[in-house]
């Protein structure tokens, strides 16, 4: 700090010095002008930069579709009415060799119809926080945490009516812990890859718990393996109004079938209308070995696949 001081100063001290001869010189140098010019924006910079050790911010979207009709010829529900949000934060350190970089995600959508009622169409809770030091500008060892779940019951749907309990809070909900190296080989691009990770798997559900969904042991709620872990995340501008923001995590468990990788992915193209306005468009897959729900007797696993095009409000905080 001290010696920074001693920099500004000294700085300053040729500035004032410049100034004193420039205003003593009858001629108008314009080379005199422009090294004045330079050396304050680069103090302005320094006092700028060396204040801003974190920087953070957010983003809130609400996005709404409604639909009615009566008498139409062509069928179809009389009223349906959709709603999608997403509240995100996020707040990130830099000084010196030191880094630490924090998210947090929140969607939640619901879906209304007159023939199927009310039915949640996202629901999502992610944590990342990733704390790093600099062995070099473009690599750091890093330490990584992950917390993964949702907000409410989630249901397999029946053609007869009746519906198959899935999820609920904290079931599942996937805790993971990782050491290994994080490089950033362009701006907007960060690659952690790490083969010691500790990945715990939540059913805080008794119904879910019982079966053993989710690879936990049946009748115990929490399952814990060891493994490798990579996760790749990156945030660009295509153009002036659209952005990118993706994240590819993988996993493999070293006790149990290691060649079959976990896949978690999500992308979000983002597009700002006006001020106030935005259309996004997110797509979302996940393959887990252990979340066998799917074929025709519900025992299989598959890859999951979702996806939802909106537009509303979009407000950064």
């Amino acid at each position: 700090m001290k010696k920074n001081y001693c920099f500004w100063f000294c700085k300053t001290f040729l500035i004032v010095f410049t100034v004193v001869i420039y205003n003593n010189v009858s001629a108008q140098d314009q080379t005199v002008k422009d090294m004045l010019a330079k050396a304050m924006k680069e103090i302005k910079k320094e006092k700028i930069d060396s204040g801003k050790a974190w920087k953070t911010g957010g983003l809130f979207n609400l996005n709404l579709g409604q639909g009615s009709q009566s008498n139409w010829a062509a069928g179809g529900d009389d009223f349906s009415l959709s709603i999608a949000s997403y509240l995100g934060f996020y707040s990130f350190y830099k000084k010196d060799k030191y880094s630490w970089d924090n998210t947090i995600d929140f969607n939640y959508g619901l879906v209304n119809t007159t023939s199927l009622g009310t039915r949640k169409n996202d629901d999502r809770i992610d944590l990342l926080s990733k704390f790093g030091y600099a062995l070099s500008p473009k690599l750091d060892a890093a330490a990584l945490f992950n917390f993964h779940s949702q907000f409410s019951k989630g249901y397999n749907y029946k053609s007869d009516g009746t519906k198959d309990l899935l999820s609920d809070f904290l079931a599942p909900a996937y805790l993971l812990v990782s050491f290994g190296l994080n490089y950033k080989p362009v701006k907007g691009l960060s690659i952690f890859v790490s083969p010691v990770t500790s990945r715990w798997t939540i059913v805080n559900n008794d119904t879910l718990s019982a079966k053993g969904t989710y690879g936990v042991t049946p009748g115990k709620k929490v399952k814990n393996v060891l493994g490798a872990f990579a996760s790749m995340t990156y945030l660009t501008d295509l153009n002036k109004t659209i952005t990118y923001n993706g994240r590819l995590d993988l996993f493999s468990n070293y006790e149990h079938n290691p060649q079959k990788v976990d896949v978690m992915m999500n992308n979000i193209f983002t597009a700002k209308l006006s001020r106030l306005l935005t259309a996004s468009l997110s797509l979302s897959l996940i393959y887990d070995d252990d979340v066998k729900l799917f074929g025709p007797n519900h025992d299989s696993p598959a890859l999951q696949l979702k996806s939802l095009l909106a537009a509303g409000l979009g407000v950064k905080l």
